[in-house]
């Protein structure tokens, strides 16, 4: 008799549990997260075969695979804001098929953090952008997501997630200081995020991203354009405005177009930090 109870409670427990799994918000999405993710699995694990390309070269008959390899790891971290209303609009924005938009991490204002995405796996979080001579951010990125409707300034909280996050992606990835950077700085002529609010300077001295000293009074050389010297910190400048202004938010917290003499001592030591030089005699002409 207490066997049979034994087997009903767990038959009923089991009932409950699979019933609270199947009532869960996301559940047909996590489901279709997983089918996908073993699509890619299964390619990723098939043998190459013979195939014949447009000018008749076949490959090997016999597929000989090497013994040196691993995963594809990030270099950069992307920094967004959502641009929204609330986390739960961007969870629901990040499942539906019809958006083609998503991130690796989405960061609630509370500080929670859900990690959407396998690191490895390449998120739709920087569309058409460049940074230096990278041109596939995605391929080479992992996106994170602040539910910020780009107007305010970013809850402490969700600061503290952020940069417990950062830490870790960047010792397990070993990412370079200077590869934190703002999805702005990467799509200057399309996006304004993360805004002018984000606290890049404190992320800087934390080891994310690139800083300057602020009373420091370096200058350009004459002959060294604006635009050449934004494009050497690794702006696009095929639009030197939009360039200007996402310099000018990342690094001075304004939104102008007017480059003064404290932005050129800016330009200066970031170019210099960038490139390594040892003293502003050495810029690039």
């Amino acid at each position: 008799m207490i066997l049979k109870l034994v087997r009903y409670a767990f038959v009923v427990f089991l009932s409950i549990f699979v019933m609270a799994c199947n009532q869960f918000k996301y559940h047909s999405t996590n489901q279709f997260y997983k089918k996908q993710a073993a699509n890619l699995i299964k390619e990723i694990i098939a043998e190459p075969y013979p195939v014949v390309d447009s000018i008749n070269h076949i490959t090997a008959p016999q597929w000989v695979g090497t013994t040196n390899f691993d995963l594809r790891k990030p270099n950069f971290v992307v920094i967004h804001h959502t641009a929204q209303k609330s986390c739960e609009e961007t969870l629901r924005t990040f499942t539906l098929e019809r958006t083609k938009v998503s991130a690796h991490y989405v960061i609630c204002k509370d500080g929670t953090v859900h990690h959407m995405l396998n690191d490895y796996f390449r998120a739709w979080h920087g569309g058409v952008a460049k940074w230096g001579n990278a041109t596939d951010i995605n391929s080479s990125s992992i996106g994170i997501e602040l539910d910020n409707d780009g107007l305010v300034p970013f809850e402490p909280k969700q600061i503290e997630s952020l940069l417990n996050l950062l830490n870790k992606l960047k010792v397990k990835y070993k990412i370079p200081e200077a590869n934190f950077i703002g999805h702005a700085d990467i799509a200057p002529t399309r996006k304004d995020d993360p805004n002018i609010h984000f606290p890049w300077a404190m992320l800087a001295k934390k080891g994310f991203g690139v800083w300057f000293e602020p009373n420091a009074k370096y200058t350009l050389p004459n002959n060294l354009s604006i635009p050449y010297a934004l494009a050497l910190v690794g702006y696009d400048v095929k639009d030197p405005t939009a360039a200007i202004i996402a310099f000018k938010r990342h690094f001075r917290q304004d939104s102008t177009t007017l480059i003064n003499e404290a932005d050129k001592s800016v330009l200066a030591q970031l170019i210099q930090k960038k490139l390594g030089l040892p003293d502003l005699n050495s810029l690039p002409k």
